[in-house]
Order: structure tokens, then C-alpha cells, then sequence
């Protein structure tokens, strides 16, 4: 490629002068090409070591006039053909130029123009990328993908100098971090070291020091240690390798791909050597932290922070922290964990300004809100700028709307509390937004449901007031006044100061009456639902009536939400229930439906309306517990994960002494995923819900962790995993709430596990305190951390699972080992996921649905299928190896939905290395019928079945019609279960079970002849498959021979079946054709087969083929009604005209036969588009009434040695799965790799 010119000093250090003119020189790097010596091992590993762009451009031309002592680079090349080209075009059109001028300054300022008026063409043709990579940047990339044969589509992410431990030995070298892959190149002395590792193959991934190792990166895989240390900044790479392992986990639990943000903020220039994806995956990752930080919504995108203080009325201090900003929300968390939290949406403010700045108060910043709060910021840096981003923001921000009455926004948001006590007629007025139809809407439900305005507890609570409760009733009393106080103070809705001591008050519980307001404050959950008003109540229009899996289960579960709730036991209560899960489970339908929802979403109706319950589990489920609810509860194994390791941490004792009795994977994830609503009696567990919903996960860690500290002394005296559970589930059912106003309600578990001794009962404010107070050192941060590295360990172990399954259900007979069948499942998986991340003709996300049984989890389509069969097949038919995949595609793809699973590839598989001779050919026989062999056949299995004997082919049709009827039954049965009419027959499943049974009884009688066109295409096979083999020649005379023999005796079988047709009536029944031509086999088997060599035998191949054009041609004419005329007759008139020519037939028959001469003349069914001169040429030589059986091919190749030998050889696919996985990512040609160096 052109470069612009560049100075150079020394041009002839590590550099090979190989042409020169006056003007300009081309360089070749020692060391590059053949030898090298001593100087060319120094020279790499410079290279390799100083990340020198002569790694990828070992050619260069330099421009130098005589006079000057300075050389400028002008051109560099990655190959010979690349830098000649440049070469020759300096020579054509630049030297005669150059001699006219006098000056050398002159020259050297026209080479540089003209250079870089090339450079400014090229660049004008190419499309702007959006966001251009520093030069820097993208010559590392060009080296990545030119070091190990990447293609286009994978992305570097970025690139590190670093040593790799091998044995005990560092090695200097680069680490390149691309989207789907960590590599490492390494060149000392002669010394290379190449390592690529798939980001879905990683299991473990973690920072550490150890005397042996300094500070390293540990990377591990199912088969492979490695070991990465000397970095320049160990902490930046190690959260980058963390953010592309973790979305690579992500791809592998949902099928999501990496897509790149374009709606990331862009820089004004780009940083140097930082590539465009490295800051959107830096963007992402402060993205999540802010919205994890502040519970926003999943859409929020961080804008900026920046440093400030915040002036806190309650205390009046200046507060240090960080401001936050996005489209939506302005956020301050202050340097001290506790001090303030404080989030400001947009929709709420009303003034924004810049007071007078002082000594005492530098740039300060005043927020004014509709609930006439006021907020002071100070020491803002650069305040002019944040104030311009806060106006375009709030000019984007919905709520400003011209027309609407400011005094009515302000009333309604004054005090969000009449919206969560429907009591009050004003209530339906207070939506922040004003213009949101959500009050009128609601007034509309409250008519039909009194469930759309407020919770169950109120519509089912005894109308005593609290002052009548007693000592319970006055502490209810003075929760509310504490609340009421802390409102006065820290303020009201959503821009509450959140303090210290906001926390203590969620510890000593939240008074009912605010329960379901606080809970939507805490999570974030009232941001979603004022935002989008009226989107419950359409997403229950259009869910109401609808069937699906989900809702099957939703009706199982109805009545096992709660039962003991006086609330739950009539049909106000379900329909409510019902609603909120069905119109969760249509908004979300890669969740759906996950048991356990409906606990907890009964346990949210109760304090809240539908709607609120609504998006209270849109909270839960998308942002507090994430992957929780899922078909294979990741979220709650990854943070049993986590219990495990904090157990370990806090409680080492009795961690060993529950590993052992396997306790703590049995009740954590009950406890985890009810968050303690199912194991608790009910007024208990719902005050670790209101920590929950303000602290998060951390609540739910701390009190598993204090249940097992309280019991530790009875857990260690345990004997088996049966004892422990019965100890945690009577301790569980005996935490009690001796504040709750509410009458209690009976908890089931507590009443069938409550033996003669009830254990001492403990308070659920106690046990909170103890948790706080022994593991509070347990941090939200941490918690992520831990977090990731449980998803490696759970996601991949899911995966082993699933492979085990998958294994476990390939057939015994298959013929593999267990260790072949879990290599080819690895392979098979990488070629999906391959086509994920580099780009398919169809979408391959769409293809995978995790909620299939894993068998059916991954599949690939024809063109993946024909790589895999390239590198595995024992087969090896050179440039007829895809033609050959293709037909085995065919013939495996049984539905027709152009994709095959695992099992269908292992059959494929099977078929070639396993068997005797017989079996082998007669996969190949197969693979030259229908409908391996003519995809354009619609009814080619149909017409497959005139080839049948009578009997055969009546009893063919009836099974036939028999797997339709039950293909349709199949159909029926799956409608029914989707609409939950009905439960999956077990017929069905001895119906799956016969067919199997069925498919292994298939005889070599009942494999359908093969006419002469199918013959000519075996022969070819055949004959393409021998041409790599060391014994190719006598395989070559061996294969002649019998196709001389068997053309033969198809046509001694002709002549039989040709005394039959001439009875009157144009359809012949094919027994009297197919006895006929059975009749016809002794007398053709008599004669000894001629050989290779003989004249004879060429002659009278020549002259019988001689006949077959005139006999081929009334045979046509006779009977051209698509095939009916003739049996064997499988393909149109046209097709057997394009596709066949005599000189394929005297080919074949001939002993001296030559594969070119095959590929020349003979052209695939459903091949390639034919030249029209061709199909004139080729005339109607399709001889309709030749045709062979299975029996007659393996009776004739039974009598050479040699093709018995062949086929009966042993291939270990072992070999051929290590080849290939060597081989499996290097998809570019080497044309790609001359484009790359080109562009590079």
C-alpha cells in the first residue's frame, strides 16, 4: 500500500536493497523469505518484541535523491506480487518525469505530493467507516489477522505487550484481545509461540501473585493452563479479557451476540491506540455500573461525571462526591459509601441555574424540582458545559409540554403518597407525567377490578383501625411518624436523600402503609412505570385469551402461590395473580414463565396495584436478579456460587462439613430464588424484602450466612444432608415478627416440619442485626466480581452438562467412543457459534433457542456442514468434496428445514468410518439417489418408491402414509400442548421409539435401483475419492473394471425389461421390471470381467454404448409425462439432456479411465448452470430403461481386492478433529490474506 512519506536515517540497517534507480529504492526485511541465517532470527525477534510494522510489510520502497542522505518511505508491501506492482507504476509513470527536473528539492516535493494525491484518491473511494481506528491500531489488527488467519468479520479489541509462561520460561510477545478470541504471538531465536483461545472456552479467569508467578493473569480452559504476566497496566487488561469472557457467557446462556453501541457519545479525536470497540466496551461497563448503582432503567446511557460537592440541608454540610449524567437522570453518590445518594430525574426538575460563585462556595450549581425541593451543587469544574448537556437533555425530557398547567404538575408531585394510598381522591391525578393517560385509564380498571388501584392486603385487612392493635399497633404508629419525620428531612419520592439513616429505618421495618411506595422507590421500578403509562394495561389486552407454554404453567402454579393468604383464596386474588404473570411473561418471552414468580409477584400484589406489581417484577427479574428467572436459573446457581465462597471466607468450619454433606446447593436455591418467602413464615420474609429491594443481594447473602452461623453447633454434629435440612427448615419456620399488625398466616412449611420440640424462636429484626453486624463486610462491588467468575464456573458447566446429554442420546450402535462423540459435539458447537460471530446467510440467533432440549440447541446449516465434512470426511474426493456434502446434507436433513443437529451429523459421520464394506457402500450408494442427489425434486421421495419391487412398494406407500398420519398426530399433539388441552401422550413416544426400531431393520433388498445417470455420478465419486491414495493406479484399473462389468449387466437387464414394456398400457408395475432385471444377472456374471487393458473390452463397451442413443430416445418419447412412462425415469427430459453425454458413458466403460477426463466431461445433477452449446451438444443420451441394483455394485466390487481393502481401511477421526480444530478459525483464502497485507 501507499504510505505517506516518512523520513528514514539509516535505510539500510535490517533492510536488503533489491532493485534501485536513480530515484528509488525497494527493500526486502532480512530475515524474510527462504534462509536468513543467524541475522534473520535477530531480526524477527526485534520485530516480534518492538511490534515493528515489518511483521506485516516485509517489502518497502524508499524515494532518495543522490545528493541527499535522507530516504522517505513511499510504498510497503506484504508480499513480492504487492510491492513489484508499486514498483512498476513509480517506474511507468514517475522516472521520466523526475529526470526533467534540475532541483532535488523540487523532486522530492513532487514524489511527495503525487504520493499523497494517490493516498487522498484511494481514501475517497472507500466508504467512511463511522469511526476510524487510529493507523497505529489498525496495523496491529492487520498483523493479528494476518498472524492467525482471521477473517474480516473478528475484531481487535486491543493489544498488550506481555511475557507467557511456557513450563517455567517467560516468552516476550503480544497479546491481542479480540471480540471471540484472546491469542498471543511470540518470536525469540527461532522460537514461536502461537496461542488462540475462544473467549465460549474459557473457564476460569482470574488476577493473581504467586511466588512462582509474579502478578499474573490466569487463563484456563477444559484442556490447557495458561499463565500471562509483565504487563504495563495488569488492571486495565484484566477487566477487559473480564468484560469479553462475561460476553461470551453471555452468548452462549442467550444467544446474544456482540453488536457494536452506535449510539455511544464519539470523541472529538480519537485517542491514540485506543480502537472505537475498546471505548464502547469501557462506555458499557460504566453503564452498567451507573444503572446498577442508581437502579435505572436497562436503557439509561451514561453522558458524564464529574467531580463536585453536594450541600445536604438534614446536616448542613458540604458533602465530596461524584455527579452523574445522562439522557435522563442527574445522579450524585458521595465519596463515603453511606453519606448521600440522590437521583434526579429530569422529568422533575423545573429550574436549572448558576448561582454566584465565592470563596466559600465555588461554581455552584442550583437544581429546583416540582416538589420544591432544591439541590445545591458546588466545585463543579466545569460548569458552563454541564449546564448547556442539563438544557439539551431537558429539552429532549417528554414532560415538558406546552399546554400543560405547571400549578397541576406541581400539586401532583408534591407528595407521591396519595398515589400509593388510593383513599384519597386526588390520588388518580398524581402521574409525574401529565399528559399520560394513565389517571383516566385507571379510573376505568377501578370500575371493572378494584386490584387495578390498589393492593390485596387493604381489599382483605379486617376494617380494625391500628390503634386497636395494641402494643403492635402504637410501634406501627411510630414507624410511620419516624417515616414521616425522615420525609420532612431527606424529602419525599424519588429525589429522597438516601442515607445512613434511610437505611437504619428499612432495618426496622417499613410500616404497611408505605410498604408498596417504598418498594418502588428502592428498586427503581416507579421510574419504569411512570415513564411508560398505560403499557400494563395494554400488554394485558393483548395477552388475555393467548395460549402458550407459559400460560400452562402459570394455571398450574395459581393456586400454589400463597394458599394460606385469605387474599389468595378467591378469584379476585388469581386474576390478578394471572394477569400480572401472563402480561410478564408476553413481554418477556426468553424468561416467560420460571417457577417461583408467582410466589414472590403474590407476595407484591399484596402491597401494591397490578401495575405496580407489574413492574415491580420487571425490576426483579431484568435488573435486581439478573438471570435468575431463566429456563435454567443461572443468576441462582451463579450467587449459590458465590454463598459457597463466602462461606468458605466467614464460616471455614462448618464450609467443609456442608460440602460434604452437599447441604448448601439443596437449600440455597429455594432460598435465593423466593427470596426467603417460601421457607419464612410471611410477615418475617417480608421484611428481608424491604432490605432487599433498598440494599440488593447483599441482604439475601448476609442472612443465609447469620441461618447457618445460628445453627453452626447443631450442623456440625450432622450425619447426613437429610438431619441439616431438617435443622435450617425448623429454624426458618421458627423466625418470627413480633411487630407485624397483620393477623398472622399460618406457613405451611412450618406446620408439616413442626415437631414435639419446637426450637427457640427467633426474632427477624435480631437476625438482621447479627447479619449486619458479622458480614457486613460483604460489598456490592465484590459481589460483581464474585459474580463473574461464578458465571464462567456455572455457564461452562452447564455446557458439559449439556454435552453429556447429548452424547448420551447418540444411539450405542453409532460406532464412536464417548471421547469421539464429546470432540465432534466441541467441533460442532464451534461451528455454530462460528457462524454467530462471523456472519451467516441467515441470522444463526435465530437458530438457537436455549429452551430447546440441548440435542436440538445448536445446529448448522449446509454450507457450515460442508466445511466440517471437508475436514472430517475419510472420503476425500478433492475438488468434488463439496458436491459430495452437499448429498450427504440432503440425505441427513430428514424434516427439510435446511439445518441438522448432532445426532444427524454423527449418523453422517458413523456411516463413513464405521460398519463393514457393506454398510459403507451403501451410504455412498444413497448419496447418489434421490433425495440426496436431486434437491429440485419436490416429490423426489415419492418417486423413489416406483423403484420398489410391487409388494415393497405397496407396503413403502402404506408407511408412507402411515408417518403422515402420524407426523399430523405429532402436529396435533404438539397444538394441544401449546394451548394446554392436553398432556403429551406416551404413544407418541412408542410411536418415536418404533420408528427408530424401524430405520435399523433396512435391508440391502430394500434399497431402490439406481439408473444409468446415478451410476455415472457413483463412478465419479469414485473415482475423484481414489485420486489422493497411495495405490491410486491400481485402484483406478480396479474401479474400471467394474463399472465395464456393471454397465454390462444393466444393459443384459434392459433387454428384459424391455420384452415387459412392450405389453400395452404406459405404466409397467416395477416388480416385473426389477425381476426381469434380476433375471438378467446370472447369464451377465458368467463371463470373467475383462481386463484393465483388454481392446476387447473397450470395443464392445464402445459398441453397446453405441446403441443406447436411438433406444434412450423412443424410451423418452414414449413416456414423457413426468416419469410415468418409465420407473427409473427420475429426473425431467431436459435435466437428463444437460446432464448427460456419451462421451461420460464410453469414459466410464473404458478401463484407461482418467479423473481429469471425468471432470471435464461429466457435469452434476443440480450442478452448476450448463453453457446452452453444451445442452445442444449433449442431446437425449439418457438411457431410461438401464438400471442396477445395490446386490449387482457390491457383488462386482467384491471381486477386486484392492476396493475391498480400501473401504474396509480404519481412519481415527481423532486425527481429523485435532486437524481441524487447528484449522477451524483460519476461514480467509490466502486472497484475503494478499487484501489484508494490501490494506494494511
Amino acid at each position: 500500500m501507499w504510505l505517506g512519506p516518512e523520513e528514514v536515517l539509516v535505510a539500510n540497517a535490517l533492510w536488503v536493497t533489491e532493485r534501485a534507480n536513480p530515484f528509488f529504492v525497494l527493500q526486502r526485511r532480512r530475515g524474510h523469505g527462504k534462509g536468513g541465517g543467524l541475522t534473520g532470527l535477530l531480526v524477527g525477534t526485534l520485530d516480534v518484541v518492538l511490534d515493528s510494522s515489518a511483521r506485516v510489510a516485509p517489502y518497502r520502497i524508499l524515494h532518495q535523491t543522490q545528493d541527499s542522505q535522507i530516504y522517505w518511505t513511499v510504498a510497503c508491501g506484504s508480499s513480492r506480487k504487492e510491492i513489484t506492482k508499486h514498483w512498476e507504476w513509480l517506474e511507468n509513470n514517475l522516472l521520466q518525469t523526475l529526470s526533467i527536473f534540475d532541483n532535488e528539492e523540487d523532486i522530492t516535493t513532487f514524489v511527495k505530493g503525487k504520493i499523497h494525491g494517490i493516498i487522498a484518491e484511494e481514501n475517497k473511494n472507500l466508504q467512511p467507516q463511522g469511526d476510524e481506528d487510529p493507523g497505529k491500531f489498525k496495523e496491529a489488527e492487520l498483523k493479528m489477522r494476518k498472524q492467525f488467519g482471521m477473517p474480516e468479520g473478528e475484531k481487535l479489541v486491543n493489544y498488550y505487550s506481555c511475557s507467557y509462561w511456557k513450563g517455567r520460561v517467560p516468552r516476550q510477545g503480544w497479546l491481542y484481545l479480540t471480540v471471540n478470541h484472546l491469542c498471543f504471538y511470540s518470536f525469540l531465536l527461532g522460537k514461536e509461540v502461537s496461542l488462540v483461545v475462544q473467549w465460549v472456552d474459557v473457564t476460569r479467569l482470574e488476577k493473581n501473585a504467586t511466588l512462582l508467578f509474579p502478578e499474573s493473569i490466569r487463563v484456563d480452559t477444559r484442556d490447557q493452563e495458561l499463565f500471562f504476566s509483565m504487563f504495563l497496566n495488569i488492571t486495565e487488561t484484566f477487566k477487559l479479557m473480564e468484560q469479553l469472557a462475561n460476553l461470551a457467557m453471555r452468548q452462549l446462556l442467550d444467544s446474544e451476540g456482540f453488536l457494536e453501541d452506535k449510539a455511544l457519545p464519539r470523541p472529538i479525536r480519537p485517542h491514540r491506540n485506543i480502537s472505537a470497540l475498546k471505548r464502547d466496551l469501557d462506555a458499557r461497563a460504566k453503564n452498567e455500573c451507573y444503572r446498577a448503582t442508581f437502579r435505572l432503567p436497562r436503557d439509561e446511557r451514561l453522558d458524564g461525571h464529574t467531580g463536585c460537592t453536594l450541600w445536604t440541608p438534614f446536616n448542613k454540610l458540604h458533602i465530596p462526591g461524584q455527579m452523574f449524567i445522562s439522557n435522563n437522570y442527574i445522579c450524585f453518590a458521595s465519596k463515603e459509601e453511606d453519606a448521600c445518594h440522590l437521583i434526579i430525574p429530569l422529568r422533575e426538575v423545573t429550574i436549572v441555574e448558576k448561582a454566584d460563585s465565592s470563596s466559600v462556595l465555588p461554581s455552584p450549581l442550583s437544581i429546583s424540582t416540582k416538589s420544591k425541593m432544591t439541590f445545591l451543587f458546588a466545585n463543579l469544574k466545569d460548569r458552563d458545559f454541564l449546564v448547556q448537556r442539563i438544557s439539551d437533555f431537558l429539552q429532549k425530557t417528554p414532560s415538558k409540554q406546552p399546554g400543560s398547567s405547571t400549578a397541576g404538575r406541581k400539586a401532583s408531585v408534591v407528595d407521591p403518597a396519595p398515589e400509593f394510598l388510593p383513599a384519597s381522591p386526588e390520588a388518580s391525578e398524581q402521574p409525574t407525567s401529565p399528559s399520560s393517560p394513565l389517571s383516566g385509564r385507571r379510573g376505568f380498571c377501578a370500575q371493572e377490578v378494584p386490584t387495578a388501584s390498589q393492593g390485596l392486603l387493604k381489599l382483605f385487612r379486617r376494617n380494625s383501625p391500628v390503634e386497636d392493635l395494641g402494643i403492635k399497633g402504637a410501634k406501627e404508629k411510630m414507624k410511620e411518624e419516624s417515616w414521616d419525620i425522615h420525609f420532612f428531612e431527606y424529602g419525599r419520592g424519588m429525589c429522597m436523600y438516601r442515607t445512613a439513616k434511610t437505611r437504619e429505618l428499612v432495618l426496622k421495618g417499613i410500616p404497611e402503609s408505605l410498604r408498596g411506595e417504598l418498594w418502588l422507590l428502592f428498586s427503581g421500578a416507579w421510574n419504569e412505570m411512570v415513564t411508560h403509562p398505560g403499557y400494563y394495561a395494554e400488554l394485558v389486552e393483548k395477552s388475555t385469551g393467548k395460549y402458550s407454554l407459559a400460560t400452562e404453567e402459570i394455571e398450574r402454579d395459581l393456586h400454589r402461590s400463597m394458599p394460606e393468604h385469605p387474599a389468595f383464596q378467591n378469584e379476585l386474588g388469581i386474576a390478578a395473580l394471572r394477569r400480572v404473570l401472563t402480561a410478564y411473561a408476553f413481554r418477556n418471552p426468553t424468561i416467560g414463565y420460571c417457577q417461583a414468580m408467582n410466589i414472590v409477584t403474590s407476595v407484591l400484589l399484596l402491597y401494591g396495584s397490578e401495575e405496580e406489581a407489574f413492574w415491580l417484577l420487571v425490576a426483579l427479574c431484568e435488573r435486581m436478579l439478573p438471570d435468575y428467572y431463566n429456563t435454567r436459573v443461572v443468576g441462582a446457581l451463579v450467587d449459590q456460587g458465590i454463598f459457597e465462597e463466602l462461606t468458605r471466607d466467614f464460616l471455614p468450619q462448618l464450609s467443609e462439613k456442608m460440602q460434604d454433606l452437599g447441604v448448601i446447593s439443596s437449600i440455597s436455591l429455594s432460598w435465593f430464588l423466593t427470596l426467603f418467602l417460601s421457607v419464612m413464615p410471611f410477615e418475617s420474609a417480608v421484611v428481608i424484602v424491604d432490605c432487599f429491594f433498598y440494599e440488593g443481594i447483599k441482604v439475601i447473602l448476609q442472612v443465609a450466612l447469620a441461618v447457618l452461623d445460628a445453627n453452626m453447633e447443631q450442623l456440625l454434629g450432622c450425619n447426613d444432608e437429610g438431619e441439616a435440612m431438617t435443622i435450617l427448615g425448623r429454624c426458618l419456620d421458627n423466625v418470627v415478627n413480633k411487630q407485624s399488625t397483620s393477623p398472622p398466616v399460618p406457613h405451611l412449611h412450618a406446620l408439616l416440619t413442626s415437631g414435639d420440640d419446637p426450637p427457640a424462636q427467633t426474632d427477624i429484626f435480631d437476625l438482621l442485626k447479627v447479619s449486619y453486624e458479622k458480614f457486613s463486610s460483604v460489598r456490592a462491588s465484590d459481589i460483581e466480581q464474585m459474580r463473574f467468575k461464578q458465571r464462567l464456573k456455572v455457564i461452562q458447566s452447564l455446557e458439559d452438562t449439556a454435552k453429556r446429554s447429548v452424547v448420551r442420546a447418540i444411539p450405542g450402535d453409532i460406532g464412536f467412543s464417548i471421547e469421539e462423540l464429546e470432540d465432534l459435539y466441541m467441533v460442532f458447537k464451534a461451528k455454530h457459534l462460528a457462524s454467530q460471530y462471523w456472519g451467516s446467510n441467515h441470522a444463526a440467533t435465530a437458530r438457537r433457542d436455549p429452551s430447546l432440549p440441548y440435542l436440538e440447541q445448536y445446529r448448522i446449516d449446509a454450507s457450515q456442514f460442508r466445511e466440517l465434512f471437508a475436514c472430517l470426511t475419510p472420503w476425500a474426493c478433492g475438488t468434488h468434496t463439496p458436491v459430495l456434502a452437499g448429498r450427504m446434507f440432503r440425505l441427513l436433513d430428514k424434516n427439510r428445514d435446511s439445518l441438522i443437529n448432532f445426532k444427524e451429523f454423527v449418523t453422517g459421520m458413523s456411516g463413513m468410518y464405521h460398519g463393514d464394506l457393506t454398510e459403507k457402500l451403501k451410504v455412498l450408494y444413497k448419496l447418489h439417489l434421490p433425495p440426496a442427489l436431486s434437491p429440485e425434486e419436490a416429490e423426489s421421495a415419492l418417486e423413489a418408491t416406483h423403484y420398489f419391487t410391487e409388494d415393497s412398494s405397496s407396503e413403502e406407500t402404506l408407511t408412507q402414509e402411515e408417518r403422515e398420519g402420524s407426523g399430523n398426530e405429532e402436529g396435533r399433539e404438539k397444538q394441544g400442548e401449546e394451548k394446554g388441552t392436553s398432556p403429551p401422550d406416551y404413544r407418541h413416544y412408542l410411536r418415536m421409539w418404533a420408528k427408530e426400531r424401524e430405520v435399523q431393520k433396512e435391508t440391502i433388498k430394500d434399497l431402490p435401483k439406481m439408473n444409468q445417470e446415478q451410476f455415472i455420478e457413483l463412478c465419479k465419486t469414485l473415482y475423484n475419492m481414489f485420486s489422493e491414495d497411495p495405490l491410486e493406479q491400481d485402484l483406478y484399473h480396479a474401479i474400471a473394471t467394474v463399472a465395464s462389468l456393471l454397465l454390462r449387466i444393466g444393459e443384459v437387464g434392459k433387454k428384459f425389461s424391455s420384452r415387459n414394456s412392450r405389453k400395452p398400457g404406459d405404466s409397467t408395475p416395477s416388480g416385473e421390471q426389477d425381476g426381469a432385471a434380476e433375471e438378467g444377472v446370472p447369464p451377465a456374471r458368467e463371463p470373467q470381467p475383462p481386463a484393465a487393458g483388454d481392446p476387447q473390452a473397450k470395443a464392445g463397451g464402445d459398441t453397446y454404448l453405441g446403441k443406447a442413443p436411438q433406444e434412450s430416445q423412443m424410451v423418452v418419447e414414449g413416456g414423457s409425462g413426468e416419469g410415468q412412462g418409465s420407473p427409473s425415469q427420475l429426473l425431467s427430459d431436459d435435466e437428463t439432456k444437460d446432464d448427460m453425454s456419451m462421451s461420460s458413458y464410453s469414459v466410464v466403460s473404458t478401463g484407461s479411465l482418467q479423473c481429469e477426463d471425468l471432470a471435464d466431461d461429466m457435469v452434476l445433477v443440480g450442478g452448476e448452470a450448463r453453457s446452452p452449446t453444451a445442452a445442444a451438444r449433449l442431446g437425449g443420451t439418457m438411457d431410461t430403461d438401464w438400471c442396477i441394483s445395490f446386490e449387482q455394485i457390491l457383488a462386482s466390487i467384491l471381486t477386486e481386492s484392492v476396493l475391498v481393502n480400501f473401504f474396509e481401511k480404519r481412519v481415527d477421526i481423532g486425527l481429523k478433529i485435532k486437524d481441524q480444530k487447528k484449522v477451524e478459525r483460519q476461514f480467509s483464502t490466502s486472497s484475503d490474506h494478499e487484501q489484508s497485507g494490501a490494506l494494511g
